[in-house]
């Protein structure tokens, strides 16, 4: 067996004979240790209007960027407030900012020609500046690529939602030949009473319908584009669940649950629905035959910790490497886009999260979200 380690940032590890294989990123202080040695950028941001309230929003998501300070000459501008939200320092004076705290770039978007020429004198030898037109470019790029990510995100999941059709008619079929059958009844029914209890049934099977409709739809939408908030783990897990089945049958599975009652992460919820849709479709896929679906939720050595896990037909291990890359997919065509462990990768980074795999081929595989509690925190401030 082969036993191999991938981050979300793409790197790789490797050690030899440890099964079984797996793609894992272990919660625990020694895996914040390696992530906390690693260096990080040192950003000092100048202006904090719609700019610099926008860097701020998009580089405190960054687990390699380290925003040491803003500032701003109105004392109530918008990215101060924003800043403090984040606990990030807020200065009154940029000399104080940028004169030292090892920053290695200061992103002027003041929009000043006086602060653009008098920066060179304020900052430290050696530090990168970015002002006036750079700044202003780079930060359409990074709005460019993060409409791109979002599209993509969309598009895999309405591309999903393909494959709901015959569990969608399934369901709503069952009610409706219900409502048939209890009107047709009603044609010829003379007691009141009866009457009331057929109108309740019918009432109940239409309810019945319009929540599948409903959920669908509010699984389909667009990710909310609101700032993160509290998700309670083990509903999100359920209400996944509920939309999961649609698209893969689930009366040859046996369903477990294992969840601790205070299990939550901070987030966007509708991304975090997405990720567990996923990786549930995932595993009951892996199972044609039959298996057990398992559900996890932990509190685990400072970490939220979610598992998903089968009895199915496991990944082999040449592949570990490669099934979080874009577009690369085990499905027959027309079964996959090869975007859906590649898309929940890159949402589960954003909330500063790890996903890894054990698996072991005709065994079973365990997918294992980790959200750190201290990255968990940050983002809460959001």
């Amino acid at each position: 067996m082969i036993h191999s380690e991938v981050t979300t940032d793409e790197g790789r590890r490797g050690s030899s004979a440890a099964p079984p294989a797996t793609t894992e990123r272990r919660p625990g202080r020694d895996k914040m240790a390696r992530m906390t040695s690693q260096p990080s950028t040192k950003v000092a941001i100048l202006g904090a209007g719609r700019g610099g309230t926008a860097l701020l929003d998009l580089l405190h998501q960054i687990r390699s960027i380290e925003i040491v300070g803003i500032t701003d000459r109105n004392p109530d501008a918008a990215g101060l407030h924003r800043a403090r939200e984040l606990n990030v320092p807020v200065y009154a004076r940029v000399g104080d900012l940028v004169a030292n705290h090892g920053i290695t770039v200061v992103m002027d978007v003041t929009g000043d020609p006086a602060m653009e020429r008098s920066l060179p004198q304020l900052v430290a030898p050696g530090t990168d500046i970015l002002s006036g037109s750079a700044s202003r470019l780079l930060w359409e790029l990074v709005q460019h690529e993060a409409m791109l990510q979002a599209e993509l995100l969309h598009a895999e999941k309405l591309a999903g939602v393909g494959s709901f059709a015959a569990g969608i008619a399934h369901d709503i079929n069952n009610p409706l030949q219900l409502i048939l059958g209890l009107a047709e009844n009603l044609l010829d029914e003379q007691d009141p009473d009866q009457v009331r209890a057929h109108a309740r049934d019918i009432i109940e099977a239409v309810k019945r319908t319009t929540a599948i409709c409903r959920d669908l739809t509010s699984y389909s939408r667009r990710a909310s584009s609101l700032q993160d908030s509290a998700v309670a783990v083990n509903a999100k897990l359920d209400e996944a669940l509920k939309i999961a089945r649609y698209a893969v049958g689930l009366h040859d599975i046996e369903l477990r649950r294992s969840y601790h009652p205070d299990a939550t992460v901070v987030g966007n919820p509708d991304e975090l629905l997405h990720v567990f849709v996923n990786l549930i479709t995932n595993a009951v896929q892996a199972m044609e035959h039959g298996g057990t679906l398992t559900l996890e939720s932990a509190v685990d050595d400072g970490a939220t910790v979610i598992r998903v896990s089968d009895t199915g037909c496991g990944i082999p291990p040449e592949l570990l490497g490669q099934i979080f890359e874009p577009f690369f997919t085990t499905k027959p065509p027309g079964k996959g886009t090869g975007l859906g462990l590649y898309n929940i990768k890159n949402v589960i980074h954003r909330m500063h999260g790890t996903i890894g795999v054990q698996s072991e081929v005709g065994v079973g595989s365990t997918f294992t979200v980790t959200f750190p509690l201290d990255a968990t925190d940050r983002s809460a401030r959001a």
